[in-house]
């Protein structure tokens, strides 16, 4: 049985998220992703690719988000946010573009694989909570990721700012399908297994 007090605790998560979502997502707009949009577009038109990176709880965003948009249409490579200043700054050549994650923008080690990323000659996608912080005044285009309260009494662990997070870089996702004009067909190529691999009846 769950006790009350956790009880209490799992419909404070619930409100407070739910809250924090509402706020945040009237603030998401089409025009807030024109010049991250470009700048992506710009690059692979010139034969360069997307990276996406976080330290902690945002690298495993990173994986999720490398693979949505690999499979919409951008192809999306994940780099390790503390092997880049290690080798991994290998995978990127001048003109690539790297969306980098981070609630406070002032995660140190995060900081250093930016300023590697950009002394390797790469464009910057700055991902935060806060557009004062060091990382959205890095990047080259910043997407705001802000909640005012993680959903619990200690208001630490990423939680909503992990939905927020996710949120903006879904919305990103969908903007450049959009752009990109995918069809069924296309999809489904590069989704062979599963239902998702089957055009639906209203697609022939």
């Amino acid at each position: 049985m769950i006790e009350q007090e956790s009880r209490q605790a799992l419909q404070t998560f619930v409100d407070i998220s739910k809250e924090e979502f509402d706020a945040f997502s009237k603030i998401v707009t089409e025009e807030s992703y024109e010049q991250a949009v470009e700048l992506i577009l710009s690059a692979e038109k010139n034969g360069n690719r997307v990276h996406i990176t976080g330290i902690g709880k945002p690298a495993h965003v990173a994986v999720y988000i490398a693979s949505l948009l690999s499979s919409t249409g951008t192809p999306t490579y994940f780099l390790h946010g503390t092997e880049a200043v290690h080798g991994s700054c290998g995978q990127l050549v001048p003109g690539d573009v790297v969306i980098c994650i981070s609630n406070s923008g002032e995660t140190a080690e995060l900081k250093a694989t930016v300023t590697a990323v950009k002394n390797n000659g790469c464009k910057v996608i700055s991902v935060t909570g806060n557009p004062d912080s060091w990382l959205a005044k890095e990047g080259d285009v910043h997407l705001f990721a802000g909640v005012g309260q993680e959903g619990d009494l200690l208001n630490r662990a990423p939680r909503a700012s992990i939905l927020a997070e996710i949120f903006v870089l879904q919305g990103l996702s969908v903007v450049l399908q959009t752009t990109r004009g995918l069809t069924p067909s296309e999809y489904i190529k590069w989704h062979p297994g599963g239902t998702l691999g089957n055009l639906r009846e209203n697609e022939k």
